[in-house]
């Protein structure tokens, strides 16, 4: 017996993000969006300037495009991972980075994780974010 999918996938390009190539920024199968990975990358596909806040800021805020695109909202984050190309960079600015977090998302945490990396794909990104939401949560 084979089991009947319970819901088709639909693939998540926000208008207002840089129109994606060979990837998607977002799919949601079910109630369940998961999140490409977003650096911090404009609508013109330029890296934003000025360090990890900012880029933390424009790469979360695409994040959040995406899944409000799929109709979930940032309290549906149930993981995100965030990959740096400098760790002690991101923990000299955490407290600026939380501020921004709560700015956007509210003071609830997913579960997360940072990871240490040697680059990314655009050699100007410090940052890049990914994460899976459960759209509809109680």
């Amino acid at each position: 017996m084979t089991a009947e999918p319970t819901s088709a996938k639909r693939t998540i390009n926000p208008a207002s993000l840089a129109r994606p190539s060979g990837y998607a920024h977002g799919t949601l199968t079910g109630n369940t969006v998961y999140l490409g990975g977003q650096t911090a990358l404009d609508q013109d596909m330029n890296i934003v300037q000025g360090g990890i806040v900012e880029q933390f800021r424009q790469a979360f805020s695409n994040v959040l495009a995406t899944l409000k695109e799929a109709g979930g909202r940032p309290q549906d984050l149930v993981s995100v991972t965030i990959y740096l190309t400098d760790v002690d960079d991101y923990m000299t600015n955490g407290r600026e980075i939380g501020r921004i977090w709560r700015e956007m998302a509210g003071s609830e945490y997913p579960s997360m994780a940072g990871i240490g990396v040697s680059r990314l794909w655009q050699k100007e990104a410090l940052i890049e974010i990914q994460g899976i939401a459960v759209i509809g949560q109680a």
